[in-house]
């Protein structure tokens, strides 16, 4: 067996490297302001867009890390098969849970790890109940509504043709870092 396989088949080295990215990406949540209250609405009403550089920033490094791990043989691409019901009742959990307590399920986490009372007495309680209403639910969810409108699923290359990862995922590089400028410049 490679090193490469080894690392593949490990899940406690998997699951180690995730719990470490996720603390990692935790902390940089709270040290950038999303985990309080006032930033988050202050995205939701367009004057603050720290939570889009935020955001940004995670997809700009998640998605150019992912292509240079699966360029090495570590990672294998999973596309889950979309639907307008899953996505539909998806939102609809997530949108109620996030306009009642300003936060989501990650600045939940990070705003506990800082310290809010808040955000452990809801959001933790939140978590905890929707988590198991989601586990309670599924089997019937998953047969009914979750199929509901199924859409058709490609990544950006496949849409292209199949096109080499690549030349999609510098363009957006640039993307992102363009529109990074152009809030900066405006002072937002």
């Amino acid at each position: 067996m490679t090193t490469i396989q080894g690392i593949r088949n490990n899940r406690s080295l998997q699951t180690g490297l995730g719990l470490l990215f996720g603390i990692l990406f935790g902390f940089l949540l709270v040290r950038g302001g999303a985990t309080e209250h006032e930033v988050i609405w202050g995205q939701l009403l367009l004057y603050d867009f720290t939570v889009l550089k935020i955001m940004l920033s995670a997809v700009l490094v998640g998605m150019i890390g992912f292509h240079l791990l699966r360029s090495l043989g570590l990672v294998e691409l999973h596309v889950a098969t979309p639907s307008l019901g899953s996505n539909l009742v998806g939102g609809l959990i997530f949108g109620l849970g996030f306009g009642l307590l300003g936060l989501c399920p990650g600045t939940v986490a990070g705003a506990i790890g800082r310290g809010s009372v808040d955000a452990l007495v809801a959001g933790a309680i939140g978590l905890l109940i929707g988590t198991g209403l989601f586990a309670r639910l599924y089997p019937r969810i998953s047969r009914g509504i979750a199929r509901a409108g199924p859409l058709p699923w490609k990544t950006v290359p496949e849409l292209l043709g199949n096109v080499n990862p690549w030349i999609v995922v510098v363009p957006a590089a640039i993307a992102i870092l363009g529109l990074f400028w152009v809030l900066e410049t405006l002072g937002l």
